[in-house]
């Protein structure tokens, strides 16, 4: 038996856990008819076989009618919610793995004019931030109600067979009950803290009336709002120790902090940038407090921190929720003694941003994630070796690489640069997303592992790939910062990435038109700021940065706000004109006709790339399927077989922003869903 604290086992009551890592509930937004189908079953499966200990799923399932999904939550106030979980629990034991479900009514964390369009419900009419609903004041019978729908919902999990549920408190319904900025309401349910905690009680109490004392039942919840007025650390650990003496609760999965604004959520699960692991000592007090078996999840990225967290005893099971979505095969490799080939969560939370935007989680550098169906976390070796030349070295080029190789194709690279990266190497400059580089050396690494041939400071050309005798090419050369989009003065601008590479120095007076809304422009306007100059972010949507995402902003934010700057909304830069030493822009409206003009003396344009594709066209004709991709196919998971031109020399194709503009995980995407079948 290994000794490692991570490899240990775990009891819970009558379940045995078969070590320390668990996934903890979130809410991928998987669900088909608000119900656990394929896809969702298939996510959870894949990380049950790589060897998790438990996995909880369902962030948020809803127990009633009327909390209507925020994040497509699984909805177990249904009776046919009980098949389907059937499925995914069995299959998932199949494999050794624990199951949980999370229950919740959001309370008013969500909309009115979703789902039957009901009203949203608390113990006060404050309307929550981020879902901007002001809400009915909970009834009697509305708590009669809930108590009931939560019951049912945790019956219903009973005949499905999961191993225990956890019922979400923080932000949620329950919660609002505790807080005193969220509950309002005399006596019984409100004023004291014995009051404000009596609505979880009867809920806790009727779970456990209904589906019996050995069933296993958790709570997750904060310990400590972190919030003026809210409830404090000393109101929380009052709450863990009822909640532990009610005898009603076998486990307590601790957060700190409050999700009610995008800062508050970003602070509660912390993303790139932000320090690893910031409130596992406060979980260790909780279970130091309680003598409870407690949990904990918030940007524990790495098999160290986790095993630091297990050893030092702030903890009985560990939440890599991220990580898994990186890497479903972290615990395979852990207990394989690979842990060096664990794909690395970075932190950048494409998964979470994109679900609070309505999307499906997806992890930045692993397009598997959630597309388990269709495509693989570990590819099969192809039916032939061939000759692969793929001529760049960013997170595309890489991953076309790495899949090839694994593939046992001979593959050889060719970079203009003296080290891989690409755009990734200069987003990686910044402090707060040097974490970034991490997608670039886990490739690197896994090729060189691999044998890929790489070849740097080589401009490639035609007779360069020509002398490569490959059988594939492909190109993934990218872009570059496309800046020609005034009707005049284009001469007097220059790039994000000029700013951000060091090869133009801040101005003084500084204006950033951001046209494309990604990273690029916030963080030029960022590093301009941070040199003391006054910057005005101009942009012709109707809010800026649109690509970054919630939770990513954030730290911009954060920094930018305490500097000399401005953020102006629909208005677009259409002119630039030289006047004495300074520059004179000139503003205007999609909205009418109108215009504004400033004076600074620099000008800074984000406007996405162009492919660097002088390359492709080159090799094209010389192609058997002259660079054509057969869509049916790429979409089907089947190789391409495309033949206009019979005497070609290679297949020919292109991926990433060599294509068009995107991101880093459209890039990756691209190549492991042509690789995997070449």
């Amino acid at each position: 038996m290994s000794r490692d604290p991570l490899l240990q086992p775990f009891q819970l009551r009558h379940l045995t856990l078969r070590n320390r890592i668990m996934i903890t509930s979130h809410e991928p937004a998987y669900a088909e008819d608000g119900m656990p189908k394929e896809r969702y079953r298939a996510y959870h499966v894949e990380r049950a076989r790589a060897g998790v200990a438990m996995t909880m799923t369902a962030g948020s399932a809803s127990v009633a009618r009327d909390s209507p999904p925020a994040f497509n939550n699984i909805l177990v106030w249904k009776d046919e919610v009980v098949g389907w979980m059937r499925q995914l629990v069995d299959e998932c034991h199949d494999h050794g793995a624990a199951v949980m479900i999370q229950l919740t009514h959001l309370g008013r964390r969500t909309r009115w004019d979703t789902g039957d369009w009901l009203p949203v419900l608390a113990p006060s009419h404050e309307r929550e931030a981020a879902h901007r609903a002001f809400p009915k004041r909970i009834e009697d019978w509305d708590i009669a109600r809930v108590i009931s729908d939560f019951t049912d919902a945790a019956e219903r999990m009973k005949a499905a067979g999961v191993d225990g549920i956890e019922l979400e408190a923080y932000g949620h319904l329950l919660e609002q009950f505790w807080s005193p900025l969220t509950n309002d309401l005399e006596a019984p349910y409100g004023g004291s803290l014995d009051n404000r905690l009596r609505f979880a009680m009867q809920v806790l109490g009727s779970i456990r009336d209904r589906c019996g004392p050995d069933f296993i039942v958790g709570l997750r919840y904060t310990g400590d709002q972190d919030l003026p007025g809210g409830m404090g650390k000393a109101e929380g650990l009052e709450v863990s120790r009822k909640l532990r003496d009610s005898g009603l609760v076998d486990f307590l999965n601790v957060v700190r902090g409050h999700i009610d604004t995008d800062a508050g959520l970003t602070d509660l699960i912390p993303i790139q940038g932000m320090r690893n692991a910031p409130h596992l000592d406060f979980a260790g007090e909780i279970r130091a407090a309680t003598g409870m078996p407690t949990f904990h999840a918030a940007k524990i990225p790495d098999l160290a921190t986790a095993r630091h967290a297990i050893a030092s005893g702030r903890l009985d099971m560990v939440g890599m929720t991220r990580a898994h979505m990186a890497d479903p095969h972290l615990v395979r490799k852990l207990v394989e003694g690979h842990e060096d080939d664990i794909r690395p969560c970075v932190g950048a939370n494409y998964c979470l941003d994109r679900i609070y935007q309505g999307g499906m989680a997806l992890c930045l550098h692993n397009p598997a994630t959630g597309r388990e169906l269709t495509m693989p976390h570990v590819v099969a070796p192809a039916p032939s070796p061939r000759r692969v030349t793929v001529v760049g070295a960013g997170p595309g080029g890489l991953e076309a690489a790495r899949v090839a190789a694994a593939r046992g194709h001979q593959v050889t690279v060719f970079e203009a640069a003296s080290e891989p990266g690409g755009q990734i190497r200069l987003t990686a400059q910044d402090e707060r997303r040097r974490e970034m580089i991490s997608i670039i050396r886990w490739r690197y690494d896994q090729c060189i592992k691999a044998g890929v041939g790489f070849r740097f400071n080589t401009y490639a050309e035609t007779d360069t790939v020509l002398e490569s005798d490959p059988d594939i090419v492909v190109i993934a050369t990218g872009g570059l910062p496309h800046t020609e989009v005034l009707a005049q003065g284009n001469d007097l601008a220059c790039s994000a990435w000029d700013i951000l590479s060091g090869d133009v120095k801040p101005g003084r007076e500084v204006l950033v038109f951001d046209d494309a809304g990604d990273h690029a422009g916030l963080m030029a306007a960022d590093l301009i700021s941070a040199s003391g100059a006054r910057v005005e972010i101009v942009t012709p949507d109707r809010s800026f940065a649109p690509e970054v995402m919630a939770m990513n902003l954030v730290p911009y934010m954060r920094a930018m706000q305490g500097r000399d700057t401005t953020f102006t909304v629909t208005w677009r830069l259409v002119g630039l004109a030289r006047e004495a030493n300074r520059i004179l822009a000139t503003l205007s409206s999609d909205y009418g006709p109108v215009t504004r003009e400033r004076l600074v003396d620099q000008v800074v344009i984000n406007h996405g790339t162009r492919p660097l594709d002088e390359l492709y066209f080159d090799l094209k004709p010389l192609s058997r399927n002259l660079g054509e991709v057969d869509y049916e196919a790429l979409v089907a998971g089947q190789a391409q077989g495309l033949a206009a031109n019979p005497q070609g020399r290679f297949q020919l194709f292109r991926i990433g922003d060599a294509v068009s503009a995107r991101n880093t995980h459209a890039a990756i995407y691209d190549a492991l869903r042509l690789m995997k079948d070449l």
